[in-house]
């Protein structure tokens, strides 16, 4: 069982540097989740599991720091429902006590899946998580005349698996199944106080619901980046675009529009269509994200700055992706790269949700380079 420990946890710090390279730009703040769990538990020989099992409930909190490395902390709380006293026990009889004995501690996890097999964006349907844990144990005690009236104090290990089901599109929430098993580490009333000694341990069969907390990238999970934009990457694009806006308008007729529209606090990339008077803007994404940054904020502005200013007018917003990835992660991207603009528009701008239309067209092809075709594209409809 010592050899086991040790290359977990070898395993857990391998998987931690090998991970990380594969997803960047997370958050101290993204990827948190909470764990509800519950079942039974009972000494893992000398009794029958069923006849013999407590109640046990628990909470964990988990920060996943790479898509195969999981570190968090959690509290149990066992419930004295049966006597578990026989020579080899550890755990004490049947007090008046309600829960008798408390575990909390810290506990790392490790995804098979992801380890084994590669993360490809999102999480799989079912996955298995190998779970390594320790912390303090606490034993409440009653009965005065009992050899285990003192109240008992230790530390505890823990080894286990969660069998998890990732639900739903969003996979903002798992149901696993969660065994494992846990061993006393102090000296006790047991004959045999070795560390890892099967009289000293319990066997957990819990099922547990998480709910994965969203993300900064507007997502409950780790979506991959193989680009790590930089602020200096996201002014020189802006630069491009800038420039591109300066470019004098070929013909006269365009010039006349263009400089009309100027003398209003709004700037625009081009003209779409002269005969309906539309107008378009673009607002640029990172890669995997649909978070709009503060180097696009401008972009929005000008979009509402116009809308308010012309009262008739609308906008269309078309949400698109860049090539990489899986044709489902591109549409939920495009998805949510559109309704990132309307929401501010609504939500900051103030703009009435009926002027604006957003959808996702998935992956765009406007652009010639990859990384611009990851956009939202606001079309301005002038009106009268």
């Amino acid at each position: 069982m010592k050899k086991f420990v040790i290359i977990m946890a070898i395993v857990m710090a391998a998987t931690a540097a090998q991970a990380q390279v594969t997803v960047k730009g997370s958050k101290f703040s993204d990827n948190w989740s909470l764990t509800l769990k519950g079942g039974a538990v009972s000494p893992f020989q000398h009794y029958a599991f069923w006849p013999a099992a407590r109640g046990i409930w628990g909470v964990e909190l988990r920060k996943q720091v790479t898509p195969v490395l999981g570190l968090g902390v959690e509290g149990e709380w066992t419930i004295n429902t049966s006597s578990w006293n026989k020579q080899y026990s550890v755990w004490g009889p049947h007090s008046k006590n309600i829960f008798d004995h408390q575990l909390v501690g810290a506990f790392g996890t490790i995804n098979f899946a992801n380890m084994l097999l590669g993360y490809k964006g999102m999480p799989r349907t079912l996955e298995v998580e190998g779970v390594l844990g320790a912390g303090w144990w606490h034993g409440y005690k009653t009965t005065e005349g009992d050899i285990h009236y003192n109240d008992d104090n230790s530390w505890y290990t823990k080894a286990g698996l969660n069998i998890n089901w990732n639900l739903g599109e969003s996979k903002a929430w798992t149901l696993a199944l969660k065994p494992a098993v846990v061993w006393h580490m102090g000296a006790g009333a047991s004959q045999n106080t070795t560390a890892f000694n099967a009289n000293r341990a319990m066997v957990e069969m819990e099922a547990g619901l998480t709910y994965h907390f969203g993300n900064s990238n507007g997502e409950h999970y780790m979506t991959l980046c193989d680009k790590q934009y930089t602020q200096a990457d996201i002014d020189a694009l802006n630069a491009e675009i800038n420039a591109l806006r300066a470019r004098k308008p070929e013909t006269k007729v365009v010039e006349k529009i263009v400089e009309k529209v100027v003398e209003k606090p709004v700037s625009v990339e081009k003209i779409v269509d002269n005969s309906t008077k539309s107008l378009e803007t673009n607002v640029f994404f990172a890669q995997g994200k649909s978070v709009v940054t503060a180097a696009q904020m401008p972009n929005v502005e000008r979009v509402a700055t116009f809308l308010k200013n012309n009262p008739k007018s609308t906008v269309v917003i078309r949400g698109y992706a860049s090539p990489e990835g899986s044709q489902e992660i591109n549409e939920r991207l495009a998805n949510a790269r559109a309704n990132a603009v309307r929401d501010l528009l609504v939500n900051k701008y103030k703009i009435a949700s009926k002027r604006i239309n957003a959808a996702g067209l998935g992956v765009g092809d406007m652009f010639s380079e990859p990384d611009w075709n990851r956009v939202s594209v606001c079309t301005i409809n002038v009106g009268e």
